[in-house]
């Protein structure tokens, strides 16, 4: 018998219940909803008569992943349409420069000298470069930190690193779901990619006035199917090129952003992304076998030291290139710590292109771990940058102490 709308209730049950336990805790639902699948999937424990198994139908868990990932890039397209990307200017270009090169080039690192191979490497690197936007956005508004001066270059980071997401997913999508292996077909795909991108985006800002005649509709009803029917059509060509189906839902999302019915198509997808994207993160846990966790631990927790000590490198940097002051640099680094929805996405592109298993458990821990972490550090990023100011200023006085020691030595035949 299936079982499927029964399911469905009692994944939207769980879901509320995890969405309702955050929020009393004033925390990132993220790693909630996670948590929250993994312990109710497919691949829970049954004790006896005890079955925890309550979500295991296959096309439910993979709607859910796949309809969370179109809506949550198609809003974030639509927060940052390609006008704004051109004016965000100098700062937006450094400081997102300097993250990406700091947090990809020790990801691409680290997952060669974990002796991966090629493709595996290029998602690890993709999994470990980029934050979540949602759960930074959350951070700073429930610390109320939306005035501070480091909060422009954090957004802008952020923004730069959805650039760097467009493209980098584009190419290495067509590298995983192609299955090309000569230099040749692996050029030929990101360049395939390459011009998907910016034909759509040159031909969206072009078509504007029309955009803007074309959804010019005074249904609600109408309007919206007609959004959603552009969302789906978008995603699936793109798929049908070997461009992950975000890409597509992401452009589209840029491209009706520059349309003077942005406001209106924001305010109308809200809910579909609030809902859609709490669907995909719980989706992703149902996934993941908590047993099957082991191999995953080392590998997950140097990749979280690592991406630690490369935030607050990279926010120092950042911070001081944009003349911010050290404690501002500081809470930029810690701030956009946290991994979320970016690095799941390309988790299960791994998944689709049928890489190693160990990376689907990889990512999971990784953002659970910094999901939880990233929150905490932001709120004591006072008292850390007071600890590392004693600590480096101890330090220096050491330091100073031997140079005037040495220096005070007299001279004699055995110093010679």
């Amino acid at each position: 018998m299936n079982h499927l709308v029964l399911e469905i209730g009692l994944a939207l049950t769980l879901i509320a219940v995890a969405a309702a336990l955050s929020s009393w805790l004033r925390f990132s639902v993220v790693p909630f909803l996670i948590l929250t699948g993994m312990v109710v999937g497919p691949h829970a424990p049954k004790i006896g008569p005890l079955d925890f198994r309550f979500i295991q139908t296959t096309p439910l868990i993979e709607f859910m992943g796949r309809e969370g990932v179109l809506f949550l890039l198609f809003y974030l397209g639509l927060e940052f349409s390609v006008s704004r990307l051109i004016r965000a200017g100098r700062s937006i270009a450094l400081g997102g420069s300097i993250y990406i090169a700091i947090n990809f080039a020790a990801g691409l690192g680290y997952a060669y000298l974990m002796g991966w191979p090629l493709k595996e490497v290029l998602i690890a690197a993709g999994i470990t470069t980029i934050s979540s936007s949602a759960i930074v956005a959350k951070v700073i508004f429930d610390l109320r930190r939306t005035a501070n001066p480091e909060t422009e270059l954090i957004l802008g980071i952020i923004m730069f690193e959805d650039i760097f997401l467009a493209f980098y997913l584009s190419i290495v999508s067509g590298i995983v779901l192609s299955g090309v292996t000569s230099l040749g077909g692996v050029l030929t795909s990101a360049a395939l990619s390459l011009s998907f991108i910016l034909g759509l985006i040159f031909i969206g800002r072009k078509a504007t006035p029309l955009l803007n005649r074309v959804f010019n509709i005074p249904s609600n009803e109408v309007f919206l199917l007609a959004i959603f029917a552009c969302l789906f059509l978008l995603a699936g060509i793109g798929e049908t090129i070997h461009v992950a189906e975000a890409i597509g839902a992401l452009l589209l999302g840029l491209v009706l952003a520059e349309t003077e019915h942005s406001e209106r198509i924001e305010r109308m997808i809200v809910p579909f992304r609030d809902f859609f994207g709490a669907l995909f993160f719980f989706g992703f846990g149902l996934t993941i076998d908590p047993f099957a966790l082991g191999g995953a631990v080392w590998p997950a927790l140097g990749a979280v030291l690592l991406t630690l000590v490369g935030n607050v490198a990279a926010g120092m940097l950042a911070g001081r290139s944009a003349r911010l002051s050290k404690p501002a640099s500081l809470n930029t680094g810690l701030t956009i710590v946290s991994r979320g929805e970016f690095s799941i996405i390309m988790a299960n592109l791994a998944k689709s292109g049928d890489l190693l298993p160990i990376l689907q458990p990889f990512a999971a821990l990784y953002v659970l771990i910094l999901a939880v972490l990233g929150p905490l550090l932001t709120k004591e990023s006072e008292h850390i940058y007071d600890l590392f100011a004693k600590l480096f200023g101890r330090l220096k006085r050491l330091a100073r102490r031997e140079r005037r020691g040495a220096e005070s030595v007299p001279l004699s035949d055995d110093n010679i």
